[in-house]
């Protein structure tokens, strides 16, 4: 096989084809894209009783320009020759692609390698339940396994983060990226999807087949992803689309229309019968810093940007912090506290604190709190508990639960050991448990909104 064709076969989301929603279009991998300023959709027709009724919706900037670090201005995250993104910060040691292979192919040749062990029972799984109605007063999260949450926002807005429903998170089927824990429920039980965020386009984020569910079930789902990202979205035959670059906010206003009229102004057909919202619903993106970075192929690191988000609507606000590290951390015995006195010369993040300042505080903060071991391998791009709860504290977040764990074995630490260990960062840090927990896959979670004002 030639170069050429060795990297159009990766660079092919071939989990297409060994989805059970089938598609004989080819997926490229990620491709530059200039930002886009704005652009008007319209929103779903929500099917399921009581839900919603047709729901129209208008994305634009800001009618007032959000407070950013003044340093944004300077986007020190874009590479001078306009050809990707970096981590422009102390925090964040650049490790290889080929240095991350080594270690941990090294770590099993030497037997020091820890193998979690996923024989049932492992986390909990609850059959989810969702509200029957898009009038609320909470605000309302639910996991649907690893980075996956569905929010219900007070008012009515639905947002899917992060969405895979697939059995492997890898472009190819290997047997060591399978799920112990599956999917609480299918992606066509959600009763309603307006907005679908994406962090980055790492496999276990951002999944080809599980687009193509969310397309032929919501057709009219509005998505928001990182700068350099629409392009793939396109060539998924997804038009809907937004692309925003760190501290960029778009403005989304949806209205509801009769549900005793079948027609309205885009020509487009409501549901009888599921009654309307009564004032519409509003909401402000934002695309926020983050320390991760981005590949769908060995050909493509950092082409396409990463971040974290803030979603404000009917009086909450959230904060989903996607994939993401805080400090690195050299190479250390297994039994070091790395966050001993030793090292506290170590550079933590400072996005996340100008994120708390500049944007907080939020109602929600739905933080990675897995995939961290071995330290010195992964600790630059994800979070262990102790990270975790400092972003936490940071970002200014009232109450948080923690995700990126439970779901697929992608570092040693054992299964149940990043609950335990949040547990553990909470009392090091101060922090009352009740204020930053876990839940089962598939439970909801409901929270007191407005008081991040």
């Amino acid at each position: 096989m030639s170069l050429r064709s060795f990297r159009r076969f990766l660079n092919t989301d071939t989990n297409a084809y060994r989805s059970s929603h089938r598609s004989t279009k080819q997926i490229p991998g990620p491709f530059w894209q200039k930002p886009q300023f704005s652009t008007t959709v319209k929103m779903s027709s929500i099917g399921g009783a009581g839900i919603g009724a047709g729901l129209y919706a208008a994305v634009s900037n800001p009618g007032q320009v959000l407070s950013q670090p003044e340093e944004a201005a300077a986007k020190a995250h874009h590479l001078k020759n306009g050809k990707g993104f970096t981590n422009p910060w102390d925090s964040y040691g650049e490790m290889s692609g080929l240095a991350i292979f080594w270690g941990i192919f090294s770590r099993k040749l030497t037997g020091k390698a820890n193998k979690p062990d996923t024989t049932p029972p492992t986390v909990p799984i609850q059959t989810p339940t969702f509200l029957p109605t898009r009038e609320t007063p909470k605000l309302r999260a639910t996991w649907l396994g690893h980075a996956c949450y569905y929010v219900e926002f007070p008012g009515g807005l639905r947002v899917l983060f992060d969405p895979v429903f697939e059995d492997c998170c890898a472009p190819i089927n290997i047997k060591s990226l399978k799920r112990f824990t599956p999917p609480p429920c299918e992606l066509e039980d959600l009763p309603a999807v307006d907005v679908v965020v994406i962090s980055h386009n790492h496999y276990d984020h951002l999944s080809y087949p599980t687009l193509q569910r969310i397309q032929k079930k919501f057709p009219e789902a509005h998505y928001f992803a990182p700068l350099g990202n629409k392009a793939w979205f396109q060539k998924c035959g997804v038009d809907k689309v937004t692309e925003l670059d760190w501290w960029e906010s778009r403005s989304v206003k949806l209205e509801a229309v009769n549900s005793d009229d079948k027609s309205d102004r885009t020509g487009s057909i409501s549901v009888a019968g599921e009654g309307t919202i009564k004032g519409g619903i509003s909401a402000t993106i934002s695309a926020l810093p983050c320390q991760h970075v981005s590949a769908r192929t060995p050909f493509d690191k950092c082409k396409t940007l990463w971040a974290s988000w803030g979603v404000e609507s009917g009086g909450a606000k959230v904060y989903f912090a996607g994939d993401t590290g805080y400090r690195t951390v050299p190479s250390l015995p297994d039994d070091v506290d790395d966050y001993g006195p030793e090292f506290a010369h170590l550079p933590v993040c400072p996005a996340f604190g100008h994120i708390g300042q500049h944007r907080g505080p939020f109602d929600l903060g739905l933080i990675p709190i897995g995939a961290y071991q071995p330290r010195w391998l992964f600790s630059n791009v994800h979070a262990d508990p102790k990270d975790a709860v400092n972003i936490f504290v940071d970002t200014k977040c009232r109450q948080a639960l923690g995700m990126h764990w439970g779901t697929w074995v992608l570092t040693e630490e054992d299964v149940m050991e990043p609950p335990r260990k949040l547990r553990e960062a909470l009392k090091w840090k101060g922090v009352d448990e009740g204020r930053f927990g876990v839940v089962d896959i598939g439970e909801s979670k409901e929270f007191e909104s407005g008081k991040a004002q």
